[in-house]
C-alpha cells in the first residue's frame, strides 16, 4: 500500500512541476495551467500526509 501511495503522489508531483514549466510557454491560459500545477503539487503532498499519517508500531 505504501508503494502504491508513493507512486501516485510522485506522479502528481512530477505532473505538477511539468504543468508549471509548460505554463511559461503559453500565451493564453498561463495562469490556469500554473494554478493547476500548484494544485497538483499540493495534492501530491496531501496524499501521503493523510493516507499514511502517523503509523503506530
Amino acid at each position: 500500500m505504501k508503494i502504491f501511495v508513493f507512486v501516485i503522489a510522485m506522479a502528481f508531483f512530477v505532473g505538477g512541476i511539468i504543468l508549471m514549466g509548460y505554463a511559461i510557454d503559453l500565451k493564453e491560459g498561463m495562469a490556469l495551467m500554473f494554478f493547476g500545477g500548484i494544485l497538483s503539487v499540493s495534492v501530491s503532498l496531501a496524499i501521503p500526509f493523510n493516507l499514511l499519517g502517523e503509523q503506530s508500531h
